[in-house]
């Protein structure tokens, strides 16, 4: 679930009948498709009786990012190697329907969460989606990939049977509806004949079980069904359904998948494969409706949601659609029978509706949000109502917890078929404004903010809901000497781009624009292209939101223009005299130079991947004074293989360094995130703890220290103390955020007084850095989640790097607490991340979630340092 304060619905105009005042007694009207694929009016059925606006109270849970993760190095091995091959799969338009393929049962595994529940558990499911291929023509499954613990990701089609032929007819009007949506729109063919796609994903949650099950029955009754309603839908839609995104997770029963990650927070930076799949299935199948089944808000959590609404969607569209079809389910569940008194169900909720803030679409992370950029015209989280999960699993009667789930099913069931019946009666409708999300990208047509004019028939639209923004004409990631450092993240951001289906092209020759000349190889992003909405989402800088709403849901800055270490600029036109080539794939940066001493960069994750890989084979590098490493000449054919795998580039030096650089293993009491940022570097990585310090830890197995979470000083045994600060009299600590900084304190190791920040602060904030070893080269721009900053230095303390003069917000949220500290004034001109002869700290966030890959590369010096802290390894 996405869990959200508490706060009364948002004040809506005097209208016949309030919108939060009267319990719902009447269904949602309901209205057929229009029959032209012309640009529509946006309008909402008409809004039904009133709803109620008091809700029980809903936690927030503790955050993954909090915890101190103990995740195998294999999950993070197999999500840093999978490739993209299984797409290809799911890609294929060659292929009719049905698709069928016998699935090899896996090992039973009594173990299972989701058989306390009496729940279908994962070793189940491939001999039950074997059975249904049997029952006809209609259900199709492939594997979509696996998770990062290995598991099959099944993809369930369901349509009418397809020639090989008429497949790729419906293959070359998706194409159409994209690349050329102006003409889509006119199409007869394209009214009369194409399928709408549907995506229904379930179970991204781990611990939010019971939207695979009722996946499954829904699938059972689609393969067998005979009345007209059902053959109607399947003549005129694929249904794609995503049986559960996290077998990982359902496994366990936890949130996470088996890299630690909560995948519906990965959209933007798509770092697990369990993502990466999900992905792809959106670009290759273009949803123009989407349900993503989440678990447990009672009642029944429907989007919409509350302001801000992301400022990049064509949200007159999404809001009309999206508002339409919760009012279908709405209905759909209320109308199932259950109430509070009878089984502890309340009515269903919508937050648009029945609420002002804390349920926003701001960031592009979620699944819906994010499937809003590809086309996506309806699109939904639906927080089924009973809690089955953490304290209650645990505490509950089986009886109860299979109550529980029998009604959560029936709940994420009546959701699934209130959605279809949606997409049967609106198909071409939402086929219309999908197009018409794509023709405005295309010819760079402006937004048209939301209104009860634009948006008739949805209720409360006022000012607080306007959200839109200016696409720069193009955005440049500029090549060519000056930004030779960024070689590598360049390259990345336009690999990820390319994969996010964003279109990127190259130039041939060098051009010159608004007085500054691009070298030849620079790449241009066109912003008028179909999917510009991602395109911006992804680059621009974003906005500071601090003072629209009290508090975030989640973040609300994540710029990889900004954070993710590559040269990002806009262009006010397209250059001329340029040729721009499409590209696929980010030209190679790996080189070696032929002769002569290597320097190596170490400004980006590859590069410091690429160290450890040279130093754990023995070679002999030496750092230099701005932080790079130097390689010898005699290394030059393991340099070659180290460059060809990550990606990187050794330019030949002069340079012999000022120290030695080792092995460097690592000791961490992280967050998952931080933890797979470490392993993506290619360090060496114990995790650790509080209890496994307390347990007896052999310290000669690691050579440096990371702490940000899950190790607390007092919280040690008196032997687990003694231990630690023997090591660390030899070797150093980096630590992040408060927990970090107090390990410093109670060691004695950094004379710095950490202050805490507002904790629900988040976003992309200006720095300004040293020119040490540690900073030199380092992006002017971080990332803070609770934001923290260092006072009262003492001698030998150095300020490496430091929050802006003024607003050091760029993008996000940043508000002052309550009693008027800890916002960005406090912190402006602050110490940022400091440094003394034990311990560097970090106020910032370098490694959050795997995303700021900018920043990766400070940590990697840091504890490269650190390791040598005393001069010994």
């Amino acid at each position: 679930m996405r869990t959200t304060r508490t706060v009364p619905a948002r004040p809506v105009p005097a209208r016949p009948v309030s919108a939060r005042s009267v319990l719902i007694t009447a269904l949602a009207l309901t209205t057929a498709g229009s029959l032209l694929l012309t640009p529509h009016t946006a309008v909402a059925d008409p809004q039904p009786p009133g709803h109620p606006s008091g809700r029980p109270p809903v936690h927030r849970e503790a955050a993954l990012d909090r915890e101190a993760a103990r995740t195998p190095a294999s999950a993070a091995q197999r999500a840093l190697g999978t490739a993209e091959a299984p797409s290809a799969v799911i890609a294929d338009d060659s292929r009719g329907y049905p698709r069928r393929q016998v699935l090899t049962p896996d090992p039973e595994n009594p173990a299972d969460k989701s058989i306390k529940l009496g729940l279908t558990p994962y070793h189940a499911i491939a001999p039950k989606l074997n059975a249904l291929q049997a029952l006809g023509d209609r259900v199709s499954v492939e594997v979509a990939g696996r998770s990062a613990g290995g598991h099959r990701l099944y993809l369930v089609t369901v349509t009418a049977p397809e020639t090989a032929r008429q497949a790729r007819t419906q293959a070359r009007m998706r194409e159409l509806i994209e690349n050329a949506p102006a003409l889509a729109a006119k199409s007869p063919e394209v009214r009369r004949s194409y399928k709408a796609p549907v995506f229904l994903n379930n179970n991204i949650h781990g611990n939010e079980w019971e939207g695979t099950d009722a996946s499954l029955k829904l699938v059972e009754r689609l393969a067998t069904a005979t009345d007209a309603r059902t053959r109607d839908l399947l003549a005129h839609s694929r249904l794609y359904f995503n049986i559960t995104a996290n077998p990982d997770g359902r496994i366990a029963g936890t949130r996470a998948n088996a890299g630690g990650f909560d995948m519906n927070r990965d959209f933007a930076t798509a770092s697990q494969p369990e993502t990466r799949a999900m992905r792809q299935i959106m670009v290759d199948k273009q949803p123009a409706v989407l349900l993503d089944l989440h678990g447990y808000v009672n009642g029944t959590l429907i989007e919409p949601t509350t302001p801000p609404h992301g400022e990049n969607y064509e949200y007159d569209l999404f809001l009309k659609n999206t508002y339409a079809n919760a009012l279908r389910m709405e209905a759909a569940v209320n109308g199932l029978g259950h109430t509070p008194a009878k089984d502890g169900v309340e009515p269903a909720q919508i937050p648009f509706r029945d609420q002002e803030e804390g349920w926003d679409d701001w960031p592009p992370i979620f699944t819906p949000q994010y499937a809003a950029f590809h086309g996506t015209v309806a699109a939904h989280t639906v927080e089924i109502p009973m809690q089955v999960n953490n304290n209650a699993y645990d505490t509950l009667p089986q009886a109860e917890l299979r109550r529980r789930s029998a009604i959560n099913v029936d709940v994420a069931g009546a959701a699934l078929r209130a959605t279809l019946d949606f997409v049967r009666e609106r198909r071409t409708s939402l086929v219309a404004d999908q197009i018409e999300v794509f023709r405005r990208g295309a010819a760079g047509a402006a937004q048209v903010p939301v209104s009860e004019e634009t948006v008739p028939g949805v209720p409360g639209i006022g000012p607080e809901d306007v959200y839109t923004t200016t696409f720069p004409r193009a955005y440049v990631i500029p090549a060519g000497t000056g930004a030779q450092r960024s070689a590598p993240a360049a390259a990345r951001l336009v690999d990820h781009l390319l994969a996010n289906d964003v279109r990127v092209t190259r130039a041939d020759r060098s051009f010159r624009l608004g007085g500054r000349t691009y070298a030849k190889g620079s790449y241009v992003v066109d912003m008028r292209q179909p999917k510009r909405g991602l395109a911006n989402v992804l680059l621009a800088d974003g906005r500071d939101i601090s003072d629209k709403v009290s508090a975030m849901y989640d973040i609300s800055g994540w710029s990889l223009g900004r954070l993710w270490g590559a040269a990002v600029e806009t262009l006010p036109r397209m250059p001329y005299g340029a040729v721009l080539r499409p590209v696929r794939t980010a030209a190679p940066v790996a080189y070696v130079a032929p002769r002569g001493d290597l320097r190596l960069r170490l400004d980006d994750p590859n590069e410091v991947a690429a160290l450890n890989s040279l130093l754990r084979q023995g070679i002999e590098a030496r750092r230099a004074a701005d932080g790079s490493a130097i390689v010898p000449g005699s290394a030059r054919r393991q340099a070659l293989a180290a460059a060809r795998t990550y990606d990187v580039a050794f330019h030949a030096t002069k340079l012999t360094g000022t120290a030695p650089l080792h092995r460097t293993r690592v000791a961490a009491a992280v967050t998952g995130g931080e933890l797979f940022a470490l392993r993506e570097m290619n360090f060496e990585v114990t995790p650790v703890s509080t209890d496994v310090l307390n347990a007896g830890f052999d310290w000669s197995s690691v050579d440096a220290l990371f702490v940000s979470a899950g190790l607390e000083y007092d919280d040690l045994t008196a032997p687990a103390r003694t231990a630690l600060d023997a090591f660390l009299d030899a070797h150093g600590l980096v630590g992040r955020g408060a927990t970090g900084a107090a390990l410093s304190t109670a060691t004695g190791l950094l004379a710095a007084k950490p202050v805490e920040g507002n904790g629900d602060a988040n976003g992309v904030v200006h720095v300004v850095n040293s020119g040490s070893t540690l900073m030199s080269g380092a992006p002017g721009h971080g990332f803070v989640y609770a934001p923290v900053w260092f006072t009262d230095l003492g001698p030998g303390v150095r300020v490496e790097q430091a929050y802006a003069a003024g607003n050091p917000l760029v993008s996000g949220h940043w508000r002052a607490s309550a009693d008027g500290s800890g916002g960005p004034a406090d912190a402006a001109g602050q110490a940022s991340v400091v440094s003394g002869t034990g311990a560097v700290l970090f106020g910032t966030e370098p490694l959050f979630r795997d995303h700021p890959k900018g920043e990766f590369a400070q940590v990697g010096r840091a504890l490269f340092s650190m390791a040598q802290a005393s001069g010994t390894t």
